[in-house]
């Protein structure tokens, strides 16, 4: 199912089915293809605010929190997962509840890549 809220991006389009989920012929691959897209793109630790309530997380909207690292593979097996320093302990929360605050261009594009495909209403 595709959402119509937001508008076709023809480069992001290109981007993600060339570099992250080509040659990806089922769910777990294109999962494990935005993992390692996301792990070799994304730069550790950056602050980022949380832009949604959601059930699974414990972030409430317009919290900062600093990003360490992206959750396990095992993790992400169904969607992204970043891991957060959060009340003196670490968690994963879903990369799409948040935007980083200040980073890298290479940082914000992979984040905004992931915001894009959730938007979009694609799945793996």
């Amino acid at each position: 199912m595709i959402y119509m809220s937001i508008n076709e991006d023809k480069e992001r389009e290109e981007r993600i089915y060339n570099e992250i989920i080509v040659d990806a012929y089922d769910e777990s691959e294109r999962a494990m293809g935005w993992f390692y897209y996301l792990q070799d793109t994304m730069r550790f630790p950056f602050k980022a605010t949380c832009i949604e309530k959601k059930a699974i997380s414990p972030l409430r909207k317009g919290e900062i929190v600093e990003v360490i690292g992206l959750a396990s593979e095992e993790d992400c097996e169904h969607d992204m997962f970043v891991t957060v320093s959060w009340e003196n302990r670490d968690l994963a929360v879903p990369l799409a509840q948040l935007v980083p605050v200040k980073t890298d261009n290479e940082t914000r594009n992979a984040v905004e890549d992931w915001h894009y495909w959730i938007k979009r209403g694609y799945e793996f």
